[in-house]
């Protein structure tokens, strides 16, 4: 099929290299000309684990191409899908205006029926309101007759697995009544249906409702676990215990239920106020949704509460190494992370920091531009020579079994903070580390708790 998608963010990008690589053929069209020129030359920017290889070898074969002619990007595709950014307003709502340009653009220059393919997370009603930006274009053009389809089909990958995620889908949303749309969309998935049939097929509006409602449940399961992991160090308990307890249920389950340091990135922290201020406009306090965005926030303190308790309010003087940056493992995404409160709080208590992430650090190096205090080292043993202590704080897999002798013996104290629970407190114990983890009993009594 020939496809166009619009916007080369992690939607886009991804969603047009996969269709390549199922054999459509793709261009990719954004308004971003650096953005073009760079992935003209095969070259990727942003940081997605098998997302090269899969541009290369589909722009090699000739079946993906970039492009910022708009009017070339939509005389090609029947299915037109929208990949671009939706950033959060100062109230929290998503913006909308790169959808809706992208829809006016679509108006502007088809001449024949499109499917107009509402990829960007996005409110309820938005299909609404690119179905009339596309429709005022075609008027503008004295057009308004010709006919076109306005489907919701909400992505739901995972930034570090996006490729795996969008080439293994569990379920595949398509909101619309149209039967020529639908079926469209239906042979465009056809590959991903050959053992059973992945494609849910529901009304426009609780498709657009579907995204936004599965990223707030994860959103609380991880806030919840996070205000149990609290509860836990104030009552001796270890959350990690309580983790496997509650996941061995069934209807409760493993995933996302990992205490931390909270939740970040371009998805959770924007789509749960959107929802929320969404709630708003229809009437509806969502309380339970306000809590969770709290207590995530609370949450991404807890690190520098935990240093401050141990080292004093005033951290002049000392030094500490932090391993991770970015918001997740296998991103050098910073967007909304926790390591942007912990580096913006301790250097404003007077700390020197020597940060490690094996991505991340050319992100990190614009984000925290105007910190004096913060340093980047290139390798993680690099980050500990003269610190006080080992701050991890996003769990890279290169992170899970360090040389402790090393990181002892390099230390000025034998400290970690574990903003991850990556290590066994008993071990650390056994090694003589002190050890600072989130909702762990042995972190309850070596803080003298």
């Amino acid at each position: 099929m020939k496809v166009t998608v619009i916007g080369t963010g992690y939607v886009g990008l991804v969603t047009g290299a996969c269709l390549a690589e199922l054999g459509n053929h793709v261009i990719c069209l954004d308004v971003d000309s650096r953005k073009i020129a760079l992935l003209n030359e095969a070259k990727i920017p942003i940081h997605e684990p098998g997302l090269e290889e899969i541009v290369r070898h589909n722009a090699g074969a000739g079946r993906l191409q970039f492009t910022t002619d708009v009017a070339a990007a939509v005389r090609h595709g029947t299915l037109q899908i929208i990949g671009v950014g939706t950033p959060p307003g100062q109230d929290g709502s998503a913006d909308l205006s790169s959808v809706l340009e992208a829809a006016e653009g679509i108006g502007r220059h088809m001449t024949d029926y499109k499917v107009i393919v509402d990829k960007s997370t996005v409110p309820v009603g938005t299909a609404d309101s690119v179905r009339a930006a596309v429709q005022r274009a075609l008027e503008a053009r004295g057009m308004g007759e010709l006919g076109f389809s306005v489907v919701s089909n909400p992505e739901f990958l995972k930034e570090g697995m996006a490729v795996e995620d969008f080439m293994r889908p569990d379920r595949i949303i398509l909101g619309s009544d149209d039967e020529r749309a639908i079926s469209l969309m239906r042979a465009l998935y056809t590959p991903f249906m050959r053992n059973h049939d992945k494609l849910q097929v529901m009304d426009v509006r609780s498709a657009e409702l579907t995204k936004y409602a599965a990223n707030a449940m994860l959103a609380t399961r991880i806030s919840f676990m996070n205000e149990m992991a609290l509860l836990a160090e104030r009552v001796g308990a270890d959350i990690e215990h309580v983790r496997r307890g509650i996941g061995s249920d069934p209807r409760i389950g493993t995933h996302f239920l990992y205490a931390g340091t909270g939740y970040g990135g371009s998805c959770f922290p924007k789509d749960l106020r959107a929802l929320i201020k969404s709630g708003r406009d229809a009437g509806i306090e969502l309380g339970i949704l306000r809590a969770v965005d709290a207590a995530n926030e609370r949450q991404k303190h807890v690190l520098v509460d935990k240093i401050v308790r141990r080292f004093g309010e005033h951290l002049s003087g000392r030094t500490f190494a932090l391993w991770g940056l970015a918001f997740k493992p296998n991103t050098d995404d910073m967007r909304e992370a926790p390591s942007r409160v912990v580096v913006s709080e301790l250097v404003r208590r007077g700390a020197r920091l020597q940060a490690y992430d094996p991505v991340a650090t050319g992100v990190a190096k614009h984000a925290f531009a105007a910190l004096a205090n913060l340093s980047f080292a290139p390798t993680q043993s690099a980050a500990l020579n003269g610190a006080d202590a080992l701050v991890l704080i996003t769990e890279w897999k290169e992170f899970r079994n360090p040389d402790f002798d090393a990181i002892k013996a390099t230390l000025k104290l034998p400290l970690i903070f574990d903003g991850r629970n990556q290590y066994d407190p008993a071990l650390m114990r056994a090694l003589g580390i002190e050890y600072h983890a989130i909702g762990r009993f042995d972190t309850a009594r070596s803080a003298g708790a």
